[in-house]
């Protein structure tokens, strides 16, 4: 099925990876894995969370030495030691975390560690902001060269990763999950950006869950599954549901089948609120909204409409300036986490690594973080790590957290998608009253969103009040009971799940009003 035939071309391609074997200790991360990359072509690495893509990737890019396998770079074999021998090889990489200081400007963060002198060594600026223009003016990145990296949204900051890359000399891109955080308009300008990088002669390799995208950008796929390689596709040959197919190795789900809401008494009530951004804007300008008991509510809109203040706000995470936010009618108000958590609120974090995880907390510490001080979990003082692992043990195999057995494994030598599974199998079982879901999926495969969605309808089945947030309108549309639409600070209208059309949402999102 589109399955590769070897090439006649004479031309050696950009990447040539043979029988790479990646061993951290026992475990097998990769095993004898394959990938070839055309010149010139956008390939997709497609593959469940935990199945090696990072890895074999980290191996290109020099950060892991490979237990066995040879590494050619257009047709020269390489043993790349490092990411500055990969970058001296012409290979950048934009990870999924971006790799950026906050507090730099754009413009610093991208000549870092390649700062252009002049002499008694004083950085020339102005030399290094004409040369990061220049790039950013060629490639239509259109980002704000002065402006820190802190102050700026997800989708800009990946910008910066693009041009740092690029400032860097990169002909060969690897980019780790390029679209998991970004909106709809984000993902259209990302993907007009690599198709320019393409036929300037680039090569790119994009690390990626999401099906739709590698429809629409991608020449070739690799597919591997639990660390080993299953087939090489042409992308115009396969469907998204024979991809899906080859990567979990059974039949997905892409709808998630739920019995209608019945729902019950007011959970959160919020009335009339207004939470200032970072410059002092009302991000969340007199925004009101109820969520019920057994129902869950979506939160649909672009990006940038205050959807990360209100969130900060409900959890605690952000003062707000007024108004009133209420849980079964106990005001929550401007209270900290542990009293909003206390009132019965559990949350998955927009930012899991900022506010879901302490990275060098094992996993295990991590599940019972916000309950370890339960007669369960500690007694006089002491730590009950027996009981501590047992259950995370639990909870890593019913949630499929991969590698299994890594309850003891600090969370930050999880894939990303792993640590969400941490996230949502802590916040589910906390069970709560109110379940507050940011972008509960991000960075998940097509099988572990499916179960994710039916965990989220479980919720609600069991009579839990649901808000989900997600910049995915197709997840939104999947899940919700009702749909409100938030706009420059406020919900602007409300559609029931069932009846919602993805046109009629999108114009309501774009500040339209539905005829």
């Amino acid at each position: 099925m589109g399955q590769i035939k070897e090439a006649a071309d004479t031309i050696p391609p950009a990447v040539d990876m043979r029988n790479i074997t990646m061993m951290f200790g026992s475990f097998k991360a990769n095993d004898n894995v394959s990938l070839t990359v055309p010149k010139q072509s956008i390939h997709a690495i497609l593959g469940e969370n935990g199945a090696g893509k990072t890895t074999l990737m980290n191996v290109l890019y020099g950060m892991l030495q490979p237990t066995s396998g040879e590494v050619f770079i257009n047709g020269k074999k390489m043993a790349i030691t490092s990411p500055e021998h990969a970058i001296e090889c012409g290979i950048g990489m934009v990870h999924q975390h971006f790799m950026l200081v906050p507090p730099f400007t754009v413009t610093e963060n991208i000549i870092l560690g390649k700062e252009p002198l002049k002499p008694l060594g004083i950085i020339d600026k102005a030399k290094a902001r004409e040369k990061v223009k220049a790039l950013s003016d060629h490639y239509n990145l259109n980002i704000d060269l002065d402006a820190k990296v802190e102050n700026i949204s997800v989708g800009m900051q990946q910008r910066a990763e693009i041009l740092k890359v690029l400032y860097r000399g990169a002909e060969i891109l690897i980019m780790d999950e390029p679209t998991a955080a970004l909106t709809p308009q984000e993902i259209e300008e990302l993907i007009k950006i690599l198709k320019k990088l393409i036929s300037e002669g680039k090569t790119i390799i994009i690390i990626t869950h999401k099906l739709a995208e590698i429809k629409a950008m991608a020449d070739r796929c690799t597919i591997v599954r639990a660390g080993k390689y299953i087939n090489t596709v042409m992308v115009s040959d396969v469907s998204e549901k024979d991809l899906a197919s080859m990567m979990v190795g059974r039949d997905v789900e892409f709808t998630t089948h739920k019995k209608p809401a019945t729902p019950g008494d007011v959970v959160l009530k919020v009335e009339n609120l207004i939470v200032k951004d970072y410059w002092e804007h009302n991000a969340v300008n007199g925004l009101s909204l109820e969520v019920r008991a057994g129902e869950i509510v979506g939160i649909a809109g672009v990006d940038g409409n205050g959807q990360s203040e209100f969130i900060s706000a409900l959890t605690g995470l952000r003062p707000a300036e007024s108004g009133a936010i209420s849980v079964h009618g106990k005001n929550i108000f401007n209270k900290s986490p542990r009293a909003i958590f206390n009132s019965g609120v559990s949350s998955i974090p927009e930012d899991r690594q900022k506010y879901g995880l302490v990275l060098d907390f094992s996993v295990a510490e991590n599940i019972v973080l916000q309950n370890v001080g339960s007669k369960d979990f500690s007694y006089d003082g002491f730590l009950r790590y027996d009981n501590i692992y047992d259950h995370a043990d639990k909870l890593v195999k019913e949630y499929d957290v991969r590698p299994p057995g890594c309850a003891e494994n600090a969370a930050k030598s999880l894939s990303g998608g792993n640590q969400q599974k941490v996230i949502i199998a802590r916040e589910i079982t906390n069970n709560k009253d109110l379940f507050v879901c940011v972008n509960p999926t991000r960075g998940l495969d097509v099988g572990a969103i499916e179960y994710v969605h039916r965990y989220i309808v479980a919720q609600r089945d069991a009579g839990k009040a649901v808000l989900l947030v997600s910049f995915e309108l197709s997840e939104i549309m999947n899940l919700s009971d009702r749909i409100d639409v938030m706009f420059k600070g406020k919900i602007t209208g409300s559609v029931d799940g069932d009846k919602a059309e993805q046109s009629e949402l999108g114009l309501m999102m774009a500040g339209g009003k539905v005829q």
